[in-house]
């Protein structure tokens, strides 16, 4: 696309540089690709020969200009750019229109954008008003996911919706039975701490026994169930959380909807039964596992018996004990599930987005297992239970 003046001229005068007269150079001849074709390697030349002061002000005139094309406005936006580089500044004037405003677009077209910079928002208002949004839309999420589960789960109950017995047991398994053997551990070698740390207090007034109430009614209502609580947030809500992501990012869960598939019972609730019926069992498990840690660290560093720890055992644990443990179990459960799903359906297509979701999970579950502990055994205690 050319713009040439209504007047055809075969040829016109050769594309110049005029003299520059108190800082307004002119702009002389025709220029358009016929005539800057042998010309323009001699343009920067020219220019620079002009006596030009200290950068400055320039003014460009164009009353002169014969023809101008888009080849001639392209050598004319050249030159611009090589004066506004050392530092003058250049305006234009005289001649039609239409060349001013070619050159002017040209010069434009060029001009790379500005970087936005990213402005750091510092003011303790601001963040405090993303973090509470942040929050809120966190609630929102977490609300939206119990309502979903706590539905599909009256449907089970109920026998309105089928029950996917073989996931749920593939589930018990990978979650529940595979972690017998690291919440035994971990179990014995806290109830072995525990009950040696105590042992050297209780010396001092002659009351070893009493060890034996402390470690076993603590394991059982408290320690066994949050030890197991924990290791199942960091094994398998993490796994969960994981699995469902890396679903969410092979569009796996787009399918099943597409097909007409309830994500929830199809994917969800086998994870929500196993983690509900399986984390009593796991608590129980560890609290057993860390009395009989309680009973060996006793025996080596107390001088209690077996059969005498076993004795005050019978006369110090009842029901209530273990009812404790039991109850508060199932709700940590369904928190973790709550949490591990919430966080596996925010995740986006990208590895980083799983990771920040997965380790996310971890964090909030275990601080929520932590918190709920407290309250229960706040509750339980002005209660008297």
């Amino acid at each position: 696309m050319s713009h040439t003046s209504n007047d055809k001229m075969p040829s016109g005068p050769k594309p110049s540089f005029g003299s520059l007269k108190n800082n307004e150079l002119g702009i002389v001849g025709a220029w358009t690709a016929n005539e800057l074709v042998n010309t323009q390697p001699k343009l920067p030349g020219a220019l620079l020969q002009i006596d030009l002061n200290e950068p400055t002000a320039l003014v460009w005139s164009f009353s002169n200009v014969a023809e101008l094309d888009t080849f001639g406005a392209t050598a004319l936006a050249a030159q611009y750019k090589k004066l506004s580089k050392l530092g003058y500044s250049i305006t234009f004037e005289g001649g039609e229109h239409r060349h001013l405003e070619l050159v002017q677009k040209l010069i434009e077209l060029d001009k790379a954008p500005e970087p936005v910079k990213n402005v750091r928002r510092t003011l303790p208002i601001d963040t405090l008003g993303r973090i509470i949004v942040e929050a809120g839309k966190e609630g929102v999420d977490f609300v939206t996911v119990q309502g979903q589960i706590i539905v599909s789960l009256l449907r089970m109950i109920t026998l309105r919706g089928p029950i996917r017995f073989a996931a749920v047991v593939n589930q018990f398994h990978e979650i529940v039975l595979r972690a017998i053997p690291i919440v035994i551990l971990i179990s014995l070698v806290v109830g072995v701490i525990l009950t040696q740390q105590t042992i050297e207090q209780l010396k001092n007034f002659g009351a070893i026994i009493f060890v034996v109430d402390l470690s076993s009614i603590l394991m059982l209502r408290e320690i066994g169930i949050l030890l197991a609580a924990i290791m199942v947030a960091g094994r398998s809500g993490s796994a969960i959380t994981a699995e469902i992501g890396a679903m969410r990012m092979r569009e796996e869960i787009d399918a099943l909807e597409v097909m007409g598939l309830d994500t929830y019972r199809a994917v969800v609730m086998p994870r929500v039964i196993a983690l509900i019926v399986g984390l009593p069992a796991l608590g129980l498990i560890g609290a057993l596992a860390g009395i009989l840690g309680a009973a060996l660290a006793a025996r080596i560093t107390g001088g209690v018996a077996l059969d005498v720890f076993v004795a005050r055992l019978n006369d110090v644990v009842d029901l209530q004990s273990i009812a404790v443990g039991l109850i508060k179990a199932p709700l940590m459960a369904l928190a973790i599930a709550i949490i591990a799903v919430q966080e596996g359906l925010q995740v986006s297509g990208s590895t980083q987005s799983l990771g920040r979701h997965t380790t996310a999970s971890v964090v909030k579950s275990i601080f929520i297992v932590i918190v709920l502990d407290g309250i229960f055994a706040v509750y339980f205690g002005a209660i008297g239970f």
